[in-house]
């Protein structure tokens, strides 16, 4: 942690531990009114503050220092960052002004704060960002402190995004000028169709119409994936976000969702290294036998999702499959993944689909980090990536005719920007 040492600048005994925290030394002229602490810029405080009466906490800063600002290191308390700044009773002031709407014992590493002087050297105004969109202010006002958490709203932006796929989603994703996330978000909503990692193939395209979400007129993230397609040789898989009574979530344009029974891989992102068959070398045991599951090579850690809802039956070691677990399913399905490196769910507990189960690894009879994913029916081993899932329950006929309306004005949307190539792939 840095320290800041003020006696020798400003003549004072004490010294300033304020980790990763930045001083800003303005002249009493140059006080700002618009006082920005990087999450939220909070107009006429100064002008407010600076103008109220009466001293109730007092800096002990000298008379130039008029802004102080930064973000929160690690293992900071309020006291533990202003406390060469302001006396302990001071900062107990801030703590009970502020504790009616936010508990100041709650600051995180990494989030900005903000402290401005007023001219006769009394804290004028304090603000700490909540997250980005809430900020947290405590102003003097008329002889005592006032606290409020103002609340802004994203700037959303629909925006259209197509590109076409080379080598990875990821790879075309990120040559459209977008951020990885989105390469995330489009896998996680046809993760029931598509296998990411075996069946994307160059030449394939897709269109997203996304949700950006500005601040201050800055992209901070995406919002709500609007509709998505994607094109796959001669097949085309399309998407529709929609609110049903069921719950929200993906349709296809005729109302039948896109969640199914089982994800097409426990991985988001790998590579299958050994598909399913019935006489396979074996690079361990050196002779053919049998594989009756999916090989994803994937780097060791890498987290590894339930395929669908069900019980877990087995969370240990078992035997050359090493740390394995297995989940029961309805319909008399069970799924194993084998060879982790971490299980993070206990025998008999009940899972969702998509929930984190453990970690790829290389424990048991295995040459290399990877997962073996395997699947049965009845007592019978099924090659996973050959299922074909039920889909869940339909738009009901109650919503056809609002399913129906939103489809068609957010296809036209995801079309309008379409080029000619990817619409005739799409055909």
């Amino acid at each position: 942690m840095a320290r800041i040492d003020l006696k020798s600048r400003f003549g004072m005994k004490s010294r300033c531990a304020l980790g990763a925290f930045a001083l800003l030394l303005l002249p009493p002229k140059a006080l700002p009114d618009r006082f920005d602490t990087g999450t939220f810029v909070a107009q006429d405080l100064a002008q407010r503050s600076l103008a109220a009466a009466g001293p109730v906490v007092r800096a002990a800063v000298p008379e130039n220092l008029r802004v102080l600002k930064g973000k929160v290191g690690r293992n900071a308390t309020l006291g533990s960052v202003l406390s060469d700044a302001l006396s302990p009773s001071g900062i107990h002031t801030l703590v009970e002004a502020a504790r009616p709407v936010y508990d100041l014992a709650r600051i995180s590493v990494g989030h900005p704060f903000g402290v401005t002087f007023g001219p006769d050297g009394l804290v004028a105004v304090f603000t700490y960002g909540i997250d980005e969109l809430r900020t947290l202010r405590v102003i003097r006002h008329n002889g005592a402190y006032q606290a409020d958490v103002v609340t802004r709203a994203y700037d959303v932006r629909p925006s259209v995004v197509q590109g076409l796929i080379t080598s990875s989603l990821y790879g075309a994703v990120s040559d459209a000028g977008e951020d990885d996330q989105l390469a995330v978000d489009l896998a996680e909503i046809f993760a029931w169709d598509v296998d990411f990692n075996t069946e994307l193939r160059k030449g394939d395209s897709f269109r997203v119409a996304v949700e950006k979400l500005y601040l201050d007129d800055r992209f901070v993230r995406y919002g709500r994936v609007l509709s998505a397609e994607l094109v796959r040789g001669p097949r085309l898989v399309q998407a529709l976000w929609f609110d049903s009574e069921n719950g929200p979530g993906y349709y296809t344009p005729e109302g039948t969702p896109l969640r199914k029974a089982f994800l097409r891989s426990p991985l988001k992102f790998s590579r299958v290294s050994s598909g399913f068959t019935h006489a396979r070398f074996h690079p361990v045991l050196k002779r053919m036998r049998p594989h009756l599951g999916v090989d994803y090579a994937a780097p060791v850690g890498t987290p590894v999702r339930a395929s669908g809802d069900g019980i877990v039956t087995l969370a240990g070691w078992s035997g050359g499959y090493g740390k394995t677990v297995k989940i029961r399913h309805p319909n008399g399905y069970q799924t194993l993944y084998g060879h982790l490196s971490r299980i993070n769910v206990k025998k008999g507990q009940r899972v969702a689909q998509a929930e984190i189960v453990g970690a790829v690894g290389t424990t048991g009879l295995s040459t290399g980090p990877h997962l073996d994913y395997r699947m049965n029916k009845d007592g019978t081993f099924v090659d996973p990536r050959k299922l074909k899932s039920p889909p869940a329950e339909p738009i009901t006929a109650r919503e056809r005719g609002v399913f129906e309306a939103e489809r068609d004005r957010q296809m036209a949307f995801l079309g309008s920007s379409a080029p000619a190539a990817v619409l005739a792939a799409s055909r």
